[in-house]
């Protein structure tokens, strides 16, 4: 199968023997090759069949942060989702070393999770997508959360969020994945979490629970660039090294977990910042580096997802046990809808912009779950038991397997 893709590529496509994906801004244009060896078209948008749709199968990878592994899951429309693979990650047998985020580089060749609990710093764990077997470790900081690729691949940048460590400003770790080095720190806020990177791969944008901003670094320098304040009522530019709003603040305060870049005809223009206290979602022009709208959401958004063509953003609602989807034309909430298990955390979209994935940590022995949302009916369509503390979560690939 292959793809062609319009525009400038968020990811590249997933190469292999079974599908190939990729972001194509606004339009999808697919077709299959070799359909007599068993290649199957990808789902083209919203105008496909149920008929076509029920031909995909849909993968992502999964990290469970007190299980310490790694869960491959599939998902089949009319079939429902399953556990293909469960990887172990970690290495202190006698505790929990923490998996916490996943990130699959663009080509669908690898896929990364950050080791968060460390000794004490924590990891990046490089694996080789579909044999799903350890290629490299790399140590970096404190508490490694969230990672964003470059579209070529080629860098790695996490957020070092410092869960456990003493209140000072943290940083961005910049690996180079060839040789998965680790090229420098950048030193950006207190608390930095929800690391991603541009469509156009110019920018990485992390937001800071504790200071109350959103960071952008410029990845041709790997120096911070802008900083935005995100204080409720004082949203605006900051100057000089930023900082100046940590928790001592007395008034409403925005925690913000999550920085999302626009897609499709938002690309490089926006960037959606989930703020986990105040119960909204902030809407920031990078063009002009203003605020231009708001979302209110439910209790604690916590992981934001715009879908490739820039039409909707998925949000998690960790303290409501729900997901949200918005209409990013008109700023409508579409619907809300509850998750099969309490702590809802990430999300990701499938490429043809059908399906929102969504994990579930659940609480104490309960197992978490993987959630799968229809984004057209807006109906949770399959479910399947995880590891416990279900977390971080990145898209793999389509029917059949990729390798």
């Amino acid at each position: 199968m292959r793809l062609q893709r319009e525009g400038m590529v968020r990811g590249a496509a997933h190469a292999g023997a079974g599908s190939s994906w990729g972001w194509a801004g606004r339009r999808w244009v697919v077709w299959a090759v070799g359909v007599s060896a068993g290649l199957m078209a990808v789902p083209a948008g919203p105008l496909m069949g149920q008929a076509e749709a029920e031909l995909q199968t849909y993968r992502v990878y999964v990290a469970n942060e007190s299980s310490d592994m790694v869960s491959r899951v599939a998902y089949t429309p009319g079939k429902g989702a399953e556990v293909e693979r469960e990887i172990p990650v970690g290495m202190m047998p006698g505790d929990i070393d923490g998996a916490h985020g996943i990130s699959v580089s663009p080509d669908g060749e690898y896929w990364y999770v950050t080791i968060a609990h460390g000794t004490p710093q924590g990891y990046v764990w490089k694996f080789h997508a579909g044999p799903d077997t350890l290629i490299a470790r790399t140590r970096l900081g404190l508490f490694p959360a969230t990672m964003g690729i470059t579209p070529d691949g080629q860098f790695l940048l996490a957020a070092n969020f410092n869960l456990h460590g003493d209140m000072v400003p943290s940083n961005v770790s910049v690996v180079y994945t060839p040789d998965m080095v680790e090229l420098a720190k950048v030193q950006t806020c207190l608390m930095p979490h929800g690391s991603r990177v541009s469509a156009d791969g110019t920018k990485q944008y992390s937001a800071c629970m504790h200071s109350d901003e959103l960071v952008e670094i410029d990845l041709a320098t790997f120096e911070v660039s802008r900083r935005f304040g995100l204080v409720p009522g004082h949203e605006m530019a900051l100057e000089g090294s930023g900082m100046a709003h940590e928790m001592a603040m007395d008034g409403p305060v925005c925690s913000p977990t999550w920085a999302e870049p626009g897609m499709g005809p938002r690309a490089d223009r926006t960037v959606y910042v989930a703020c986990n206290k105040n119960g909204e979602i902030l809407e920031i022009d990078t063009r002009d580096w203003s605020l231009t709208r708001r979302f209110p959401t439910g209790n604690a958004p916590y992981n934001l997802e715009a879908t490739a063509d820039g039409s909707k953003l998925v949000a998690t609602l960790k303290g409501d046990q729900a997901v949200a989807v918005f209409d990013l034309e008109t700023g409508e909430e579409l619907g809300r809808i509850d998750a099969s298990r309490s702590v809802t955390h990430g999300v990701v979209t499938s490429p043809d912009g059908r399906y929102a994935f969504v994990s579930n940590e659940a609480v104490g022995s309960t197992l978490g779950t993987l959630d799968v949302v229809d984004l057209e009916s807006l109906q949770v369509v399959a479910s399947v038991e995880l590891g416990h503390q279900s977390g971080g979560i990145d898209f793999w690939g389509g029917s059949p397997d990729p390798h």
